[in-house]
Protein backbone atom coordinates (compact mmCIF):
# COMPACT_ATOMS: atom_id res chain seq x y z
CA UNK A 1 0.00 0.00 0.00
CA UNK A 2 2.83 2.44 0.74
CA UNK A 3 4.00 2.11 -2.85
CA UNK A 4 0.55 3.05 -4.16
CA UNK A 5 0.42 6.17 -1.98
CA UNK A 6 4.00 7.10 -2.91
CA UNK A 7 3.16 6.84 -6.62
CA UNK A 8 0.03 8.93 -6.03
CA UNK A 9 2.31 11.49 -4.36
CA UNK A 10 4.50 11.63 -7.47
CA UNK A 11 1.48 11.81 -9.81
CA UNK A 12 -0.11 14.65 -7.81
CA UNK A 13 3.20 16.52 -7.72
CA UNK A 14 3.50 16.25 -11.51
CA UNK A 15 -0.07 17.48 -12.07
CA UNK A 16 0.58 20.39 -9.71
CA UNK A 17 3.49 21.43 -11.93
CA UNK A 18 1.40 21.10 -15.11
CA UNK A 19 -1.42 23.30 -13.80
CA UNK A 20 1.14 25.74 -12.38
CA UNK A 21 2.66 26.11 -15.84
CA UNK A 22 -0.81 26.67 -17.33
CA UNK A 23 -1.69 29.24 -14.65
CA UNK A 24 1.53 31.18 -15.16
CA UNK A 25 0.53 32.00 -18.73
CA UNK A 26 -1.93 34.55 -17.34
CA UNK A 27 -0.70 35.17 -13.80
CA UNK A 28 2.28 36.20 -11.69
CA UNK A 29 4.45 33.68 -9.76
CA UNK A 30 3.82 35.50 -6.49
CA UNK A 31 0.05 35.39 -6.90
CA UNK A 32 0.24 31.72 -7.83
CA UNK A 33 2.38 31.02 -4.75
CA UNK A 34 -0.36 32.59 -2.61
CA UNK A 35 -3.14 30.73 -4.43
CA UNK A 36 -1.30 27.42 -4.08
CA UNK A 37 -1.33 27.71 -0.29
CA UNK A 38 -4.82 29.21 -0.08
CA UNK A 39 -6.49 26.38 -1.99
CA UNK A 40 -4.48 23.68 -0.22
CA UNK A 41 -5.63 24.71 3.27
CA UNK A 42 -9.32 23.66 2.92
CA UNK A 43 -8.10 20.12 2.29
CA UNK A 44 -5.47 20.16 5.06
CA UNK A 45 -7.15 21.97 7.98
CA UNK A 46 -9.98 19.39 8.39
CA UNK A 47 -7.31 16.81 9.17
CA UNK A 48 -6.93 18.48 12.58
CA UNK A 49 -10.21 16.81 13.59
CA UNK A 50 -8.81 13.36 12.80
CA UNK A 51 -5.34 13.52 14.34
CA UNK A 52 -4.08 13.80 17.87
CA UNK A 53 -2.71 17.28 18.54
CA UNK A 54 0.89 16.65 19.66
CA UNK A 55 2.79 18.27 22.48
CA UNK A 56 5.00 20.86 20.85
CA UNK A 57 8.72 20.76 21.56
CA UNK A 58 10.82 23.80 22.37
CA UNK A 59 12.25 24.01 18.86
CA UNK A 60 8.90 23.79 17.05
CA UNK A 61 8.31 27.53 16.60
CA UNK A 62 11.96 28.21 15.70
CA UNK A 63 11.67 25.58 12.96
CA UNK A 64 8.28 26.90 11.86
CA UNK A 65 9.52 30.47 11.45
CA UNK A 66 12.82 29.52 9.80
CA UNK A 67 11.32 26.91 7.49
CA UNK A 68 8.24 29.00 6.77
CA UNK A 69 10.12 32.14 5.77
CA UNK A 70 12.50 30.19 3.54
CA UNK A 71 9.70 28.24 1.87
CA UNK A 72 7.74 31.41 1.05
CA UNK A 73 10.57 32.53 -1.20
CA UNK A 74 11.39 29.00 -2.38
CA UNK A 75 7.82 28.63 -3.68
CA UNK A 76 8.06 31.92 -5.59
CA UNK A 77 11.44 30.96 -7.08
CA UNK A 78 10.01 27.54 -8.04
CA UNK A 79 7.11 29.18 -9.89
CA UNK A 80 9.46 31.58 -11.68
CA UNK A 81 11.60 28.62 -12.78
CA UNK A 82 8.54 26.89 -14.26
CA UNK A 83 7.44 30.12 -15.92
CA UNK A 84 10.73 30.82 -17.70
CA UNK A 85 11.61 27.36 -19.09
CA UNK A 86 10.21 24.06 -20.32
CA UNK A 87 8.81 21.85 -17.58
CA UNK A 88 10.85 18.96 -18.92
CA UNK A 89 14.14 20.80 -18.37
CA UNK A 90 13.45 22.86 -15.22
CA UNK A 91 11.56 20.47 -12.90
CA UNK A 92 14.08 17.57 -13.19
CA UNK A 93 16.67 19.83 -11.58
CA UNK A 94 15.00 19.22 -8.20
CA UNK A 95 16.64 15.78 -8.27
CA UNK A 96 19.83 17.65 -7.35
CA UNK A 97 18.47 18.02 -3.80
CA UNK A 98 20.01 14.68 -2.65
CA UNK A 99 23.30 15.81 -4.17
CA UNK A 100 23.21 19.05 -2.20
CA UNK A 101 22.22 17.09 0.92
CA UNK A 102 25.50 15.23 0.60
CA UNK A 103 27.19 18.62 0.79
CA UNK A 104 25.06 20.17 3.56
CA UNK A 105 24.66 17.08 5.77
CA UNK A 106 28.35 16.91 6.75
CA UNK A 107 28.12 20.55 7.86
CA UNK A 108 24.75 20.34 9.62
CA UNK A 109 24.64 16.81 11.06
CA UNK A 110 28.17 15.48 10.44
CA UNK A 111 27.14 12.78 7.94
CA UNK A 112 29.46 11.94 5.05
CA UNK A 113 28.62 10.10 1.80
CA UNK A 114 29.88 6.58 1.14
CA UNK A 115 30.98 5.15 -2.22
CA UNK A 116 27.40 4.50 -3.31
CA UNK A 117 26.48 8.09 -2.57
CA UNK A 118 29.35 9.36 -4.71
CA UNK A 119 28.24 7.13 -7.61
CA UNK A 120 24.72 8.51 -7.18
CA UNK A 121 26.05 12.07 -7.44
CA UNK A 122 27.87 11.22 -10.66
CA UNK A 123 24.65 9.69 -12.08
CA UNK A 124 22.63 12.82 -11.29
CA UNK A 125 25.18 15.08 -12.97
CA UNK A 126 25.46 12.72 -15.96
CA UNK A 127 21.68 12.57 -16.33
CA UNK A 128 21.38 16.35 -16.33
CA UNK A 129 23.66 16.37 -19.39
CA UNK A 130 20.86 14.82 -21.46
CA UNK A 131 18.32 17.51 -20.53
CA UNK A 132 19.94 19.83 -23.08
CA UNK A 133 21.47 17.07 -25.20
CA UNK A 134 20.57 18.81 -28.48
CA UNK A 135 23.17 21.47 -27.63
CA UNK A 136 26.03 18.94 -27.88
CA UNK A 137 26.64 19.99 -31.50
CA UNK A 138 28.19 23.18 -30.10
CA UNK A 139 30.72 21.21 -28.05
CA UNK A 140 30.96 18.44 -25.46
CA UNK A 141 30.20 20.73 -22.51
CA UNK A 142 27.52 22.71 -24.37
CA UNK A 143 24.57 20.90 -22.67
CA UNK A 144 25.89 21.93 -19.24
CA UNK A 145 26.44 25.50 -20.46
CA UNK A 146 22.89 25.57 -21.86
CA UNK A 147 21.51 24.50 -18.49
CA UNK A 148 23.44 27.24 -16.70
CA UNK A 149 22.39 29.91 -19.21
CA UNK A 150 18.71 28.88 -19.09
CA UNK A 151 17.00 30.86 -16.32
CA UNK A 152 14.54 28.10 -15.41
CA UNK A 153 17.07 25.34 -14.58
CA UNK A 154 19.31 27.90 -12.89
CA UNK A 155 16.50 28.97 -10.57
CA UNK A 156 15.47 25.35 -9.96
CA UNK A 157 19.02 24.49 -8.93
CA UNK A 158 18.72 27.23 -6.31
CA UNK A 159 15.44 25.64 -5.18
CA UNK A 160 17.13 22.23 -4.92
CA UNK A 161 19.93 23.71 -2.80
CA UNK A 162 17.52 25.55 -0.49
CA UNK A 163 15.44 22.39 -0.11
CA UNK A 164 18.56 20.58 1.10
CA UNK A 165 18.55 23.08 3.99
CA UNK A 166 14.81 23.16 4.70
CA UNK A 167 14.74 19.34 4.71
CA UNK A 168 16.77 19.47 7.92
CA UNK A 169 14.47 22.16 9.33
CA UNK A 170 11.44 20.00 8.48
CA UNK A 171 13.02 17.14 10.41
CA UNK A 172 13.38 19.36 13.47
CA UNK A 173 9.76 20.50 13.13
CA UNK A 174 8.44 16.95 12.82
CA UNK A 175 10.50 15.75 15.78
CA UNK A 176 8.96 18.55 17.86
CA UNK A 177 5.37 17.84 16.74
CA UNK A 178 4.11 15.19 14.29
CA UNK A 179 4.29 14.77 10.48
CA UNK A 180 0.70 15.79 9.67
CA UNK A 181 0.56 18.59 12.24
CA UNK A 182 3.84 19.97 10.88
CA UNK A 183 2.53 19.99 7.31
CA UNK A 184 -0.64 21.81 8.37
CA UNK A 185 1.32 24.33 10.47
CA UNK A 186 3.80 25.12 7.71
CA UNK A 187 1.08 25.41 5.06
CA UNK A 188 -0.87 27.85 7.24
CA UNK A 189 2.28 29.88 7.92
CA UNK A 190 3.08 30.00 4.20
CA UNK A 191 -0.39 31.25 3.30
CA UNK A 192 -0.38 34.00 5.93
CA UNK A 193 3.25 34.89 5.25
CA UNK A 194 2.80 35.21 1.48
CA UNK A 195 0.05 37.83 1.80
CA UNK A 196 2.46 40.65 2.87
CA UNK A 197 4.81 39.62 0.03
CA UNK A 198 1.97 40.17 -2.44
CA UNK A 199 0.96 43.48 -0.86
CA UNK A 200 4.49 44.91 -0.85
CA UNK A 201 5.52 43.54 -4.23
CA UNK A 202 5.62 45.66 -7.39
CA UNK A 203 3.33 43.38 -9.37
CA UNK A 204 0.26 44.94 -10.91
CA UNK A 205 -2.00 41.98 -10.14
CA UNK A 206 -2.89 42.90 -6.56
CA UNK A 207 -6.59 42.36 -7.11
CA UNK A 208 -7.30 39.36 -4.89
CA UNK A 209 -10.34 38.53 -7.04
CA UNK A 210 -7.79 37.10 -9.47
CA UNK A 211 -7.37 34.23 -7.01
CA UNK A 212 -10.83 32.97 -8.03
CA UNK A 213 -9.34 30.94 -10.84
CA UNK A 214 -10.16 27.29 -11.62
CA UNK A 215 -6.53 26.56 -12.51
CA UNK A 216 -5.41 28.00 -9.15
CA UNK A 217 -7.88 25.71 -7.41
CA UNK A 218 -6.41 22.69 -9.20
CA UNK A 219 -2.87 23.72 -8.24
CA UNK A 220 -3.96 23.91 -4.60
CA UNK A 221 -5.88 20.64 -4.83
CA UNK A 222 -2.90 18.69 -6.17
CA UNK A 223 -0.57 20.39 -3.69
CA UNK A 224 -2.76 19.19 -0.82
CA UNK A 225 -3.10 15.74 -2.40
CA UNK A 226 0.70 15.48 -2.67
CA UNK A 227 1.14 16.30 1.01
CA UNK A 228 -1.65 13.98 2.20
CA UNK A 229 -0.50 11.03 0.07
CA UNK A 230 3.10 11.62 1.14
CA UNK A 231 2.30 11.68 4.85
CA UNK A 232 0.14 8.56 4.48
CA UNK A 233 2.95 6.70 2.72
CA UNK A 234 5.53 7.84 5.28
CA UNK A 235 3.43 6.37 8.08
CA UNK A 236 3.65 2.97 6.33
CA UNK A 237 7.35 2.81 5.45
CA UNK A 238 10.69 4.64 5.59
CA UNK A 239 10.84 8.28 4.56
CA UNK A 240 13.72 7.55 2.17
CA UNK A 241 11.58 5.09 0.20
CA UNK A 242 8.72 7.55 -0.16
CA UNK A 243 10.89 10.48 -1.24
CA UNK A 244 12.68 8.32 -3.79
CA UNK A 245 9.38 7.30 -5.38
CA UNK A 246 8.14 10.89 -5.16
CA UNK A 247 11.07 12.02 -7.30
CA UNK A 248 9.66 9.96 -10.19
CA UNK A 249 7.36 12.94 -10.64
CA UNK A 250 10.27 14.44 -12.62
CA UNK A 251 9.87 11.66 -15.20
CA UNK A 252 6.11 12.20 -15.33
CA UNK A 253 6.63 15.95 -15.81
CA UNK A 254 8.88 15.34 -18.82
CA UNK A 255 6.17 13.17 -20.40
CA UNK A 256 3.45 15.74 -19.57
CA UNK A 257 5.65 18.56 -20.93
CA UNK A 258 5.94 16.81 -24.28
CA UNK A 259 2.24 15.84 -24.35
CA UNK A 260 0.60 19.09 -23.23
CA UNK A 261 3.14 21.80 -24.07
CA UNK A 262 4.78 20.20 -27.15
CA UNK A 263 8.23 20.56 -25.59
CA UNK A 264 11.09 19.27 -27.72
CA UNK A 265 13.88 16.82 -26.90
CA UNK A 266 11.54 14.48 -25.04
CA UNK A 267 13.50 11.30 -25.83
CA UNK A 268 16.82 12.59 -24.50
CA UNK A 269 15.18 14.27 -21.52
CA UNK A 270 13.43 11.04 -20.51
CA UNK A 271 16.77 9.21 -20.69
CA UNK A 272 18.41 11.96 -18.65
CA UNK A 273 15.75 11.94 -15.94
CA UNK A 274 15.91 8.14 -15.67
CA UNK A 275 19.68 8.34 -15.10
CA UNK A 276 19.15 11.12 -12.54
CA UNK A 277 16.50 9.06 -10.74
CA UNK A 278 18.90 6.11 -10.61
CA UNK A 279 21.36 8.42 -8.87
CA UNK A 280 18.67 9.53 -6.41
CA UNK A 281 17.87 5.88 -5.63
CA UNK A 282 21.56 5.11 -4.99
CA UNK A 283 21.93 8.06 -2.62
CA UNK A 284 18.62 7.62 -0.80
CA UNK A 285 18.11 3.87 -0.62
CA UNK A 286 21.61 2.44 -0.41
Amino acid sequence: MWLIFALLTAFSEALKDVFSKLSLKTSNPIMLALALRMYALPFLLPLLFFIEIPDLGQKFFYALIAGGVMNIFITIIYMKAIQHSDLSVSVPMVTFTPLFLLLTSPIIVGEFPDTTGVIGVIAIVAGSYFLQFNSRKYGFFAPFKALIKDKGPRLMLLVAFLWSITANIDKVGIMNSSPVFWVISVSTFLFIGTIPVVLFSKIKEKNFKLLLNKKFFLVGLFTAATLIFQMTAIEMTLVAYVISIKRTSALMVVVFGVMFFKEKGGKHRIIGVMIMLAGVMLITLF
